[in-house]
């Protein structure tokens, strides 16, 4: 005798608030809102994603560990595409500098800093995407829509004065992210 077991898929809601236009192309999610747009294509991830009545449903066929984690980054992405299009992302950054005085500054794409550690060369940043960087003193605010963005520029800015062979206790030179806020401030 043959039984069918038929898979529990699961299904997460995630709601759209007023004011946000949400389009949907296939895979490719697109989310207007007050601040600007964002994109991000869902086609690698092996889910279904539709748009109901004022929400956008994803689903997973399978209920396993597996099917659990991938609905759960999906429905984030979502979610921090929303957020990005009505409030936006700050990453605020300190640069804290015991031996020689860093300079900071932004040109086109890239933060440059000066300075540092004594060096001659500049070490350089690249900013991602539409994420706009502000030097305010010793105060570098990196803010835009898109989280990736801005979190992977501030990453960049982060790593680009990482310093290799000395203790990181001791010698704190460098720019740190000591802040994150949801909303653009600058």
């Amino acid at each position: 005798m043959a039984t069918s077991i038929e898979a529990e898929s699961l299904v997460e809601r995630v709601q759209i608030p007023e004011g946000v236009k949400v389009s949907l192309e296939g895979f490719r999610l697109k989310v207007t809102g007050k601040l600007g747009s964002n994109e991000y294509d869902f086609s690698h991830m092996g889910i279904g994603i539709s748009l109901g009545d004022n929400e956008i449903v994803v689903s997973v066929p399978d209920s396993k560990r597996r099917g659990r984690a991938t609905i759960g980054t999906a429905a984030s992405i979502i979610k921090n595409m929303l957020t990005g299009v009505t409030k936006g992302f700050t990453y605020k950054m300190k640069v804290v500098s015991s031996h020689f005085p860093i300079s900071v500054k932004v040109s086109g794409d890239e933060v440059i800093i000066e300075n540092f550690i004594g060096e001659k060369y500049k070490r350089r940043a690249k900013i991602v995407g539409n994420t706009k960087v502000v030097v305010k003193g010793d105060e570098v605010i990196v803010s835009g829509i898109d989280k990736y963005a801005v979190g992977q520029t501030a990453a960049n800015i982060e790593n680009a004065t990482r310093i290799k062979k000395k203790d990181p206790r001791k010698f704190l030179d460098g720019i740190y992210v000591y802040r994150k806020v949801e909303g653009i401030e600058a």
